[in-house]
């Protein structure tokens, strides 16, 4: 399998593809084609653990990577120990045409981990495939639950470092407490005065800059990445889809064959790529639901066909979505535009020189035969959270109370009653003061920390609150670093120099 730029140049292994992250051109590299799946093959998913489903699906993609490597790097990234449930990613049937699919379970309690926890062994293998001596340095811009989950996955891995940006108000207490009290030897954060469009578009210009590559590789490094723009972080995540699909057949749900949908609180569009990849792999998906919030730029875009991004940031409740430019869409894209990467590097250079781009009539009619989209403010998202716990007992964080709301929508809309999976991203406890908020309004979070926060909704709701959240509260705070928008590489090179 070869990889290919969505901007037309390079064509790579997938070794070389996680490795270095980003091409040279600037685009992200995509497979050459989408395997696909059999229905038999399907079918022989639903006796399997989420391990072994990973295999089977990663071995398609992963073709310069021994099988006994991948089920290697797998046992080691989905272990027991790192997981708190045994399916890994479990199903929560809310009502017969209602799942959702909690990928929050991992050490980081957010969805971040199911593919932060394998990149780490695919990295390491990947610079030993292609004789890389140099320290991989992993540069992450992150909106909340990245840069905790990098962190976690490469924390003292030999041979790598990890660099995290977060914009410094754009971040939940419990996130950013997460991010700067890890530890090891390899890793640094580092707050940037700005929002996450200001951390990824600064990540971006990293890579792409030949003088900042000299001062790396001045110091026995070479970058690499671990946002979805990075292949190896959206290979995991196709798993999950083609998981969640088993275990509506195991369960009895639905037959082989059914089609049903899925809607995916989305930011960065890297998740919601995964599953239409998924969908391209054969597997039997409907409608894929990109739910936003009111920063919803991609909203509009699957309304008009034209992405524009001149418009007023909003902060919401659900932070890991407060980004307008979304970086894994020029994947889709580039299926848009029938692979022509000239078009695609004209679409980017747009986007950059005058803030959008229009796809045209005839690609918009073709991304709404597969795609919907809807949107949620901060007061909508506090109703459902309230709603779906009052009607069904259900704690939802705020990201996944967005897609529960938009899914509400589209129904009442369409009529369309498809058994469709919310895909949960994130623990509530990592939101607790706003999902409070929603239970019980704002005074009864008045005056309280984050931790009070939590303990207040363990009252309230009757779920424990995570070990990983008690854990925050004795921890020291160890990176304490700030940087302008325009100082990042300085900021990356003072950290690799122990200043």
């Amino acid at each position: 399998m070869s990889f290919f730029s969505t901007r037309g140049g390079a064509c790579v292994t997938a070794s070389q593809a996680i490795l270095y992250g980003l091409a040279p051109d600037g685009g992200l590299y995509v497979p050459a084609m989408f395997p696909q799946i059999s229905r038999q093959k399907l079918s022989e998913l639903a006796n399997m653990d989420y391990r072994q489903r990973a295999s089977a699906i990663l071995r398609t993609f992963l073709e310069d990577f021994t099988i006994p490597e991948i089920d290697a790097a797998l046992q080691a990234a989905y272990a027991p120990a790192k997981f708190d449930d045994p399916a890994v990613a479990p199903l929560r049937k809310l009502d017969d045409n209602t799942h959702v699919l909690e990928l929050f379970h991992g050490p980081t309690l957010a969805f971040k981990d199911m593919a932060l926890q394998l990149l780490p062994h695919l990295t390491t293998l990947s610079a030993r495939k292609n004789g890389e001596e140099r320290e991989v340095s992993i540069l992450v811009a992150t909106s909340g639950d990245t840069g905790k989950a990098a962190l976690e996955g490469f924390k003292d891995v030999p041979g790598t470092s990890c660099t995290v940006f977060f914009p410094t108000d754009g971040v939940s207490d419990v996130q950013k407490l997460q991010m700067t009290t890890t530890g090891g030897d390899n890793t640094h954060v580092i707050a940037i005065n700005g929002n996450f469009d200001d951390a990824q578009t600064g990540v971006k210009n990293l890579f792409s800059s030949a003088v900042f590559a000299g001062d790396v590789n001045s110091r026995g490094k070479v970058l690499s990445s671990a946002n979805s723009i990075n292949f190896g972080r959206l290979v995991p995540q196709i798993v999950y889809y083609f998981s969640a699909y088993a275990d509506l057949m195991s369960s009895g749900a639905i037959q082989l064959g059914d089609s049903i949908n899925f809607v995916v609180p989305t930011g960065n569009f890297g998740n919601i790529l995964a599953a239409y990849y998924a969908r391209s792999m054969g597997l039997p998906i409907r409608k894929l639901i990109c739910a936003s919030n009111r920063n919803n730029v991609l909203t509009d875009f699957f309304a008009t066909g034209t992405y524009d991004v001149r418009r007023q940031f909003f902060k919401t409740s659900s932070p890991s979505m407060d980004i307008l430019i979304s970086s894994n869409l020029e994947r889709l894209l580039f299926e848009v535009a029938d692979r022509d990467g000239e078009l695609i590097a004209r679409w980017m250079k747009l986007l950059k020189e005058c803030g959008s781009y229009a796809v045209g009539e005839q690609r918009l009619e073709w991304l709404n035969s597969i795609f919907a989209a809807g949107y949620a403010d901060d007061m909508q998202t506090n109703e459902e959270i309230r709603t779906v716990f009052e009607q069904d007992d259900y704690l939802m964080d705020t990201h996944t109370a967005v897609a529960s709301h938009v899914l509400r929508e589209y129904r009442e809309k369409t009529g369309d009653q498809t058994l469709t999976v919310i895909v949960s991203t994130a623990s509530p406890y990592k939101f607790a003061a706003d999902v409070l908020t929603a239970l019980k309004g704002k005074e009864a979070v008045s005056g309280l920390d984050a931790f009070q926060c939590s303990e207040e909704l363990e009252k309230v709701s009757g779920m424990p609150v995570p070990q990983q959240v008690k854990e925050l509260r004795e921890l020291p705070v160890r990176h304490k670093a700030r940087c302008e928008k325009d100082g990042m590489a300085q900021a990356v090179l003072d950290a690799f120099d122990g200043k």
